[in-house]
C-alpha cells in the first residue's frame, strides 16, 4: 500500500490522506532515525530519543479502530496516539471515553505541489550569515550560522516522489529576519536533486503562517493524545 502512495500525483495524494500519512511517517522517522512499524494497518514510530516508546498514527479511524489504538497507547504513559482528522471533537470525545488526554490540537498537516516551489539555491543578503548544506544517510540538512552561532536549521527526507520537511527552526535571537523561508527554500533546492512532485510537513501554529506564505495548504488537523497529559505535543520540532 505504501509503494502505491509514493508515486501518486500531488492531487491524488491530497485526496488520500491515509496513504499520505504513511508517506509522512516514513519521511519524518527517516529524518530522525526512528524505527518504524505497524499497529494493525496503522503506521507507528519508536521515538527512542524522546519518549523511548511507540507513537501510533491514524487518519479518521473507526470507533472500533480508535478503541484498539487507545488501548495500546494507554499501556504506557510514554506512548502517544496521533490522529489526523478534521473532526477533532469526535476524537476528543472518544479519547475521554478511553482515558486519554489531549497533549496537542493546534498542529496541521500541510502539503505543497513542488512544481510551485523555486528549484534554485537561495542567497543570503546578510554577509554575516553563512549557509551550509549536507547529506547524511539520505537526509538533506541546511544550517545558517552567524560565525559559530546557529541561526536556523532544517532537514528534508525524500520518500518516493514526496519531500518530507522536518525540524525547521529559527533560533529566537534570529527570528523575524526571513530565515525560516530561507531554510525552506534551501531544503527545497536540495530536494530537487531527486524526482520530487510533492512536499509534506506537520506545522505548529507559528509554522502554518510561514508555510502558507510559501504556498503550502492545510489538509488535515492533528490531535495528539496520551495517558500522560504532560507529554510533549509538538511533532514538527520536538
Amino acid at each position: 500500500m505504501l509503494a502505491y502512495a509514493l508515486y501518486m500525483s500531488p492531487d491524488a495524494l491530497v485526496e488520500d490522506i491515509t496513504h499520505l500519512l504513511e508517506v509522512w511517517v516514513a519521511g519524518w522517522a527517516g529524518c530522525r532515525g526512528y524505527e518504524t512499524g505497524k499497529e494493525g494497518r496503522f503506521p507507528a514510530a519508536l521515538r527512542a530519543d524522546k519518549t523511548g516508546d511507540w507513537e501510533y498514527f491514524a487518519h479518521d479511524p473507526s470507533d472500533a479502530e480508535f478503541a484498539e489504538l487507545a488501548a495500546k497507547a494507554a499501556e504506557s504513559p510514554a506512548r502517544i496516539l496521533t490522529i489526523l482528522s478534521n473532526d477533532l471533537a469526535r476524537y476528543t470525545f472518544l479519547a475521554n471515553q478511553h482515558g486519554l488526554s489531549t497533549t496537542s490540537a493546534s498542529q496541521t498537516m500541510m502539503f505543497v505541489d513542488m512544481a510551485t516551489q523555486d528549484a534554485e539555491d537561495p542567497w543570503l543578503s546578510d554577509d554575516s550569515l553563512k549557509l551550509t548544506t549536507s547529506l547524511n544517510n539520505g537526509i538533506h540538512y541546511a544550517e545558517v550560522r552567524s560565525g559559530e552561532e546557529l541561526a536556523a536549521s532544517g532537514r528534508v527526507c525524500v520518500v518516493g516522489t514526496t519531500a518530507v520537511f522536518d525540524r525547521i527552526v529559527t533560533e529566537p535571537e534570529f527570528q523575524r529576519r526571513g530565515l525560516g523561508s530561507f531554510i525552506m527554500k534551501a531544503l527545497a533546492a536540495q530536494a530537487f536533486e531527486h524526482d520530487v512532485e510533492s512536499g509534506l510537513l506537520l506545522a505548529s501554529l507559528d509554522g502554518q503562517k510561514l508555510y502558507s506564505h510559501l504556498g503550502w495548504k492545510n489538509i488535515s488537523r492533528v490531535l495528539m493524545l496520551s495517558a500522560d497529559p504532560a507529554q510533549d505535543g509538538d511533532l514538527s520540532v520536538a
